[in-house]
This record gives C-alpha cells, structure tokens and sequence, in this order.
C-alpha cells in the first residue's frame, strides 16, 4: 500500500452558528462541536483509507474557548498517525470574529478511527507520511498517546510503553 500524506485527507468544514444550537448563554452546545468534529474526522478517515471507518474513540477534546451564537466556525481535521487499521485524526477548530473577520483557535481534538469492510471486520490502511513540523510533532506524540491508552486499559504493560517511558528518562 502506498504511503499517503496528511494533506492528501484534509477536511475542512466551515458552518455558522445558530440559535437553535445554543446554550443558555448563547454559545454553541459541546455536544454539537463534537458532532461537527466527528464528521469532519469521518470524512478525512474515509479519505486517507478509501474504507468505511467507524470511530473507535475521541481520545481528547479541549474546550478551551466559547463559541458564540453567529461565528464562523471552521473546523480543520487531518490524520496525524495511522496503524495497521486505525488512525488517528487531529482536529483544530477556529473561530472568525463577525466584526473584524480574524480567525483564532478555539478548539481542538484528537479521534480514533478504524476501517472496515462492509462485514465490519478491521482492514489494513496505508501508512501516513508527515511532511511538516507539526505534522511531525503530531505523528510522534500519536504513538505516546496510543500505547499510554493501552496501558491504561490493560493491554500493555507499562515496561512496554517504550516511547513514554522515554519520556521520563
């Protein structure tokens, strides 16, 4: 299988906040950003791998600003690591003030993905090649990020963990 690169599955979706997708303080539902990030993550997923691919996990989701009713949300999603049939997908989401048009992140997450055939059964994907620095960056912590979620669900040992335990050498 030949290898891809992450901009080969760039997905990029931009909507408009609405009333009827608010909280009481007039900013965009959690529940609602998750879903418009897991779709993008779908469309990418489906793009590296050309496969169904059903989301395995959302590994991490940082909330770290509001979202008010009538921004521009654009939500940016890329695979950052790929293994034999999952990947994983970073996601930055930005905000464009309605005034002055300046775009700032807002947001960002990192799901799991896996391809499957149509029985449901994990198919092997190509490889990710990263090309720039935070491509790299995103590729080598994905590794860290995968073998500390093993070890915490007790399919590998700590002393296995090889790249974390790097980490604290």
């Amino acid at each position: 299988m030949q290898p891809k690169t992450p901009k080969e599955s760039i997905t990029i979706l931009t909507d408009i906040v609405l009333p009827g997708e608010t909280n009481p303080l007039n900013n965009l539902f959690g529940g609602e950003l998750l879903a418009r990030m897991d779709r993008a993550a779908s469309i990418t997923a489906r793009r590296h791998s050309r496969r169904i691919c059903v989301t395995a996990s959302v590994n991490n989701v940082a909330f770290n600003k509001s979202i008010p009713l009538g921004s521009v949300v654009t939500i940016e999603a890329k695979v950052s690591r790929t293994f034999r049939t999952s990947m994983e997908i970073f996601l930055d989401v930005w905000i464009e003030d309605r005034e002055s048009g300046n775009r700032q992140k807002a947001n960002e997450g990192i799901y799991t993905f896996v391809a499957v055939d149509e029985t449901g059964a994990p198919v092997e994907i190509a490889a990710v090649v990263p090309e720039t620095d935070e491509e790299k960056n995103r590729f080598d912590a994905a590794l860290r990020r995968k073998q500390l979620s093993l070890v915490l669900a007790g399919k590998m040992q700590p002393s296995e963990a090889t790249e974390l335990k790097a980490l604290f050498q």
